[in-house]
């Protein structure tokens, strides 16, 4: 079930101004609200809850994102940032626009964002605006505090554009 109210506005469990573990260099992470997974051992497991958090104008964000010169861009977390694909859409364009970078954790891999495009628009078109997808679930059993930018050994750093381009996941060089 989507957490997005179809009201313009994001539901976010919160926002982390400066990240240096969110992705290369500084992050602006933005933790929607709302995630079907609910992995065991989950590090976010107060963003699960679809009616938790609060509503936020993508405005907003983008306001408090334009007066950190150091970001160098967008992180994509949550919760689940698929369930609000078509909410998060307008502001990842405008993240893009600045000339910053995206990066998305998601809990779906790959080839289940690239079926749930075919119905949904908007995550494919979100896919293709970002830098580095992170996908899949976590998984406890395969938890791994050396890994970069994930928690698990399953999870991959994939590069959407080449990915979506070859119909098949391709691991990204970062």
């Amino acid at each position: 079930m989507s957490a997005q109210k179809n009201n313009g506005t994001i539901r976010l469990a919160g926002v982390v101004r400066e990240s240096i573990v969110d992705g290369p260099g500084i992050r602006f992470t933005v933790f929607v609200q709302g995630c079907p997974h609910h992995c065991p051992g989950c590090h976010n497991p107060q963003t699960h809850d679809p009616a938790g958090g609060y509503d936020c104008a993508p405005q907003r964000l983008l306001e408090e994102l334009d007066r950190d010169p150091l970001v160098r861009g967008v992180t994509l977390s949550g919760g689940e940032p698929m369930e609000q694909a078509e909410a998060l859409l307008p502001f990842a364009r405008e993240v893009r626009a600045r000339g910053r970078d995206l990066v998305i954790f998601s809990g779906y891999t790959f080839e289940q964002l690239l079926e749930m495009g075919t119905r949904r628009p908007a995550v494919r078109e979100l896919l293709s605006l970002a830098f580095l997808l992170i996908d899949g679930r976590f998984v406890l059993a395969e938890r791994d505090l050396t890994l970069r930018f994930r928690g698990s050994r399953n999870q991959r750093l994939l590069d959407p554009a080449a990915s979506l381009a070859a119909g098949r996941a391709i691991e990204a060089n970062v």
